[in-house]
């Protein structure tokens, strides 16, 4: 049976799990037989492999699943530091928020009546801290985690806002509504703001390998390394993996060359995250770890601090898309469709527009002085005009300040055997001779794209997308790559918040689809406060 289990896939196997099946109905048994299937990752080892994992082989260890486990010593303090951090913000925020609504509203030297909304500044802490948590925005899984976190605060202050307006109908009471206009909306953006620069403070932080939370990993060995790898792409997510489970206890060359040991086997996951002082068990796909193995891995660890999650291998599928949907007593997984059309997609095509022209008309002084330092640095025209690739296919004349020489796009070719981004359609170059010394302090802050605004304002261009393409790249894509052009391109977007020109171009493209696939008008908002700090820092603008 042992040596039946441990071949590779065929019509022996297929033979096999009939026969168990044929057995189970046979006898009645209400549960499926406990057998180990040991079926790694579907590939083909060559002689190298099995040596290398014969070499790497963890000895077994029994198969043992404790009653009870007693916790562990937490190491994510930070969350309560982080959670009380957030509470001060709130209370100082809305104490700060009734003041300049009183202020605004009544003046310093108000009196008589109006004098009672200085109450305000003890009443409407109390109150917004009530509405955040009754958003549960203070609960640990959403604390500097997501965008849900910003979400949370948003609907407190919509609810909070609603509730005032329904007991001022009820009571017949008589709100100043100038002062109701002032105050919630102020808290709400205190709120916003405090949070982001906290989780900023945290994220700088979690990148020094500070404030890290350590993850035993159960599954196959490829979707343990995928985990792993976008695990260690994202250090912010305050996760680092420290061991993994994998069916047989054996190691490879994979997992090795990536830094990941192997622990344990499946069935000595609960004795392998005890002894590691785990914080979290992250279980990916695994056949052999089913419903009932998971289950009774979190009763053994129900007692203790250890947060048990699970992986699906959607990796690239955001959590607003996911939704658990019980059917006939089981909790399935749906998966929303990308949104491409709709309300949604209206409102941010006005947003962008607005924003677009608002921006323009403040920022005229600075377009001008730039166009006329362009002008002196070099000759040529302030404006460079090139043609790009927008949404559905359709070409587009995109706008930027002129940060090279005129003759740049004639130079090219003889610059071909120095790009930088060789592993992708991308041509960059750290030290490109054809950028001018007004071009290369442009590129450095980004103003250089400036400009590209119009092309938001006419249209063309979202603020926050894609990188938009050159027709020639565009040529050159495979079928997932096109999924890029289902959105309009962005002045900025993940690409321009992570790492920029670093960026290779297989992250390029896996940031791009990620945003395709999962936008959200609350995402763009963080992308734009993040391409601030992105732009400041200067990093990767070369």
């Amino acid at each position: 049976m042992s040596d039946l289990i441990d071949r590779p896939e065929s019509a022996l196997s297929s033979t096999l799990y009939r026969e168990r099946f044929l057995s189970v109905v046979e006898s009645g048994q209400a549960t499926w037989p406990s057998v180990e299937r040991r079926r790694g990752p579907r590939r083909r080892l060559d002689a190298h492999d099995r040596l290398d994992r014969r070499a790497t082989e963890i000895p077994a260890a029994p198969i043992l699943v404790p009653a009870q486990a007693s916790s562990p010593v937490r190491r994510d303090r930070h969350v309560a530091g982080y959670r009380k951090t957030v509470f001060t913000i709130d209370i100082g925020g809305a104490a700060l928020a009734a003041a300049a609504a009183q202020l605004e509203r009544f003046g310093a030297a108000a009196g008589g009546y109006s004098s009672v909304y200085w109450w305000g500044v003890l009443l409407l802490p109390a109150l917004w801290v009530m509405a955040v948590g009754a958003s549960r925005a203070y609960e640990a899984r959403f604390l500097a985690s997501s965008a849900e976190e910003y979400r949370r605060v948003i609907n407190a202050a919509v609810g909070l806002a609603a509730g005032v307006a329904l007991i001022s109908y009820l009571s017949k009471a008589q709100f100043a509504r100038g002062y109701v206009i002032v105050a919630l909306p102020t808290c709400a953006l205190l709120a916003v703001v405090g949070r982001y620069f906290a989780r900023h403070s945290l994220r700088r932080a979690r990148a020094r390998g500070r404030f890290l939370q350590e993850v035993v990993v159960v599954g196959h060995e490829w979707p343990v390394l995928d985990l792993v790898a976008e695990l260690r792409r994202n250090p912010d997510s305050g996760l680092r993996v420290i061991g993994a489970c994998v069916p047989g206890g054996r190691g490879s060359r994979q997992m090795a060359e990536a830094g990941v040991p192997v622990v344990g086997d499946i069935n000595q996951v609960v004795q392998a995250v005890m002894r590691l002082r785990a914080d979290v068990l992250a279980v990916t796909t695994c056949v052999e770890f089913g419903g009932p193995e998971l289950r009774k891995v979190c009763w053994a660890l129900e007692k203790t601090d250890v947060d048990v999650v699970v992986a699906p291998s959607l990796i690239e599928v955001a959590g607003p898309r996911l939704h658990i949907r019980p059917v006939a007593r089981l909790p399935l997984l749906h998966v929303e469709k990308p949104e491409f059309t709709g309300g949604r997609r209206i409102v941010k095509g006005t947003f962008d527009r607005v924003l677009a022209v608002v921006a323009l008309s403040l920022l005229s002084p600075i377009l001008l002085a730039i166009a006329v330092a362009v002008r002196m640095n070099s000759a040529g025209p302030a404006l460079f005009r090139q043609t790009r690739i927008g949404a559905r296919g359709v070409p587009f004349t995109i706008y930027k300040f002129r940060s090279m020489t005129a003759d740049a796009e004639a130079r090219k070719s003889e610059l071909t055997l120095l790009n930088d981004n060789a592993d992708g359609l991308l041509f960059k170059m750290f030290r490109d001779p054809r950028v001018t010394a007004v071009g290369r302090f442009l590129r450095r802050y980004s103003l250089d794209e400036l400009p590209q605004l119009i092309n938001v304002a006419k249209g063309d261009m979202s603020l926050v997308g894609p990188r938009p393409p050159l027709p020639s790249e565009v040529e050159q894509y495979a079928d997932d790559v096109r999924r890029r052009l289902l959105v309009k391109p962005g002045v900025t977007g993940l690409w321009q918040v992570s790492g920029r020109s670093d960026l290779s171009w297989t992250d390029s493209v896996r940031l791009d689809l990620r945003y395709v696939e999962n936008w959200s008008l609350v995402w763009d908002l963080e992308i734009l406060c993040k391409t601030v700090f992105a732009v400041f820092r200067g990093a990767g603008a070369y």
